[in-house]
């Protein structure tokens, strides 16, 4: 969009009530179509970035703005273009696969028509078909992971954020699901992924930032990183840098 970068957050603060320093001041810009990793150990601050951006958590101070709306003030806009795949499985298990795209696509707006022709397209793309009139709460993990993602496309979105989206899937679905990603990047989709696994992070993003404790440790693109701190690999990089392992 004109050069706009898809992502622009400006020191960011944000201390929880118990005095917990979860964003210190974090500044990221993120050019729209790239694929962007963002890593770091348990409580280092990602999921509490995401949840800024989209409005679920109000940081203390700083900006965000989304293809240049800005998140706060423009939350409607901003919000429309994130799309979000969360860590946690939130799904209303009395609603069945399909029930869900559709109410996803309800709430933000779109045309009943457009949403179930969507609604089919991704039931078809994630190999949920079988599935559409099954409540959610009898699928296995997997299924629910993709659920999770279809759920997340449903609008349309520019932006896909992706908290750790293959955790707790088997290898068979872990690598199914990178093709997916890899497709919707390819289609010019920015997408924001967090990990633990390091090795998914150096197949997929071409820009990695490590976050700890509040801050942004390093940031360039993953071999520009291994030159820096001399590794061989991303999670020599991680290990340098952070300098404990992600659990």
């Amino acid at each position: 969009m004109n050069g706009v970068p898809a992502l622009k957050i400006e020191k960011l603060r944000k201390t929880y009530s118990n005095g917990l320093v979860a964003l210190d001041g974090v500044s990221l810009e993120v050019e729209a179509g790239t694929f962007f990793g963002l890593l770091g150990p348990n409580g280092a601050g990602k999921t509490t970035l995401i949840n800024s951006v989209v409005s679920l958590a109000r940081p203390d101070s700083g900006t965000v703005e989304v293809f240049g709306k800005d998140a706060f003030r423009e939350f409607r806009e901003a919000r429309r273009m994130i799309g979000v795949s969360p860590q946690e499985v939130n799904l209303d298990k009395f609603l069945t696969v399909e029930e869900t795209l559709l109410f996803h696509a309800g709430y933000y707006g779109v045309p009943r028509k457009k949403a179930r022709e969507r609604a089919e397209e991704l039931l078809q793309r994630f190999e949920l078909v079988g599935k559409r009139n099954q409540r959610t709460n009898t699928l296995s993990g997997g299924m629910k992971r993709r659920v999770l993602f279809a759920r997340a496309l449903m609008h349309d979105p520019k932006v896909l954020f992706l908290d750790e989206p293959t955790a707790g899937v088997d290898v068979e679905l872990r690598y199914k699901l990178w093709g997916y990603i890899r497709e919707l990047n390819r289609g010019g989709m920015t997408i924001l992924l967090t990990t633990h696994y390091l090795e998914e992070a150096e197949a997929l993003c071409e820009e990695v930032a490590l976050i700890n404790g509040g801050n942004i440790a390093a940031q360039g693109s993953s071999e520009d990183l291994k030159e820096r701190y001399e590794a061989r690999n991303v999670e020599e990089v991680y290990m340098k840098v952070i300098g404990h392992d992600l659990s």
